[in-house]
């Protein structure tokens, strides 16, 4: 292990914070919000890495960097004079794509790398194992060490709570618009979820913390302390009863107004296993889902781990306001 820097030690020109962070993802589902927080402290200049031909709208302020994947100088140039680059892809991504990040990030000398790892706890043996997203992440943060000039730091912020809510019964097993709700086992297991809000706020709060602790006496929080390790974000610990309790709220109904059956997450992980097999991407759903709803605690991390809400100056949200959100993306099928 690499013995602790202070910033007392360093050269006169070093500056303790993060001025240049570059995002891939800029427009996408969570990019959007975390360019929109980082814009909204006034401390980062913002650079969007797209390719060419994206259609993506980027939010004001935000300066766009064109590149072409297959040219790695492209990459490399739009990466220069960076301090942070930050990953959001989609899963249906080439996975080639986030090498290709990875690598020209390390030859444009970036300090810190935030990988394309937004979700289940990353740190979870067992859960990397069972899930098929987990081997690769792991390779990519084992890839950014190797090079040996970029820092990884990965948030684990598991599933998007709007986003879950009304995708579907293969998410958190709702059919908002027909009322019909699948609980894995008796529906009373706990997991951590967070909102797209709270995921952007999550990251500038991150990036707004000094780099390095100032000397051996500074034990403010930095960003060093979280140097090739994960960041733990969460806007509630939820069941899929309370889940139900919130949407009974929002609109008004009652449990009679509701089909609810019950899917033993064994079972139900193993059916999205062979769905997946097949070839039908609503079992890796399925699958991905079910796996962290199981009664091993494997989706509560806040219990096991702890937080680093207070760290990154997260507000505690309103479930209530969140649910209106997913039912309104329910309604008009957002996804």
């Amino acid at each position: 292990m690499a013995p602790q820097e202070y910033a007392s030690n360093k050269p006169q020109s070093f500056k303790n914070h993060i001025e240049n962070v570059a995002i891939v993802g800029a427009g996408g589902q969570v990019g959007k919000y975390i360019v929109e927080e980082l814009i909204k402290t006034g401390r980062h200049k913002v650079t969007a890495i797209t390719r060419p031909d994206s259609t993506s709208k980027i939010p004001a302020g935000v300066e766009i960097k064109k590149v072409n994947y297959d040219d790695y100088d492209s990459l490399v140039e739009a990466l220069q004079g960076q301090e942070v680059l930050i990953i959001t892809m989609a899963v249906t991504a080439p996975p080639e794509q986030q090498t290709k990040l990875i690598e020209a990030a390390a030859a444009a000398n970036v300090p810190w790398v935030l990988p394309n790892e937004w979700g289940f706890d990353g740190a979870n043996v067992q859960l990397g194992k069972d899930i098929p997203l987990g081997a690769s992440r792991t390779k990519y943060r084992a890839h950014i060490e190797q090079l040996g000039k970029s820092s990884w730091i990965a948030i684990c912020c598991s599933f998007w709570y709007e986003y879950s809510l009304s995708s579907g019964v293969e998410t958190y097993g709702f059919d908002l618009k027909n009322r019909t709700v699948t609980f894995i086992d008796d529906g009373n297991t706990r997991i951590n979820t967070s909102t797209w809000p709270q995921c952007g706020r999550g990251i500038a709060g991150l990036l707004g913390l000094k780099v390095l602790p100032d000397d051996e006496n500074d034990q403010s929080p930095c960003l060093a302390q979280f140097r090739n390790n994960f960041v733990y974000m969460s806007s509630f610990l939820v069941n899929q009863k309370e889940m139900l309790d919130s949407v009974m709220r929002v609109t008004g109904t009652t449990l009679e107004d509701w089909k609810v059956t019950h899917e033993p997450s064994k079972e139900r992980y193993e059916s999205g296993l062979a769905e997946l097999r097949k070839g039908n991407r609503l079992g890796f759903a399925r699958l991905l889902y079910t796996r962290v709803f199981y009664p091993d605690g494997s989706g509560d991390y806040e219990t096991s781990k702890g937080l680093h809400n207070d760290i990154l100056g997260l507000p505690k949200e309103p479930i209530d306001e969140y649910t209106k959100v997913a039912l309104q993306m329910a309604e008009e099928k957002v996804h």
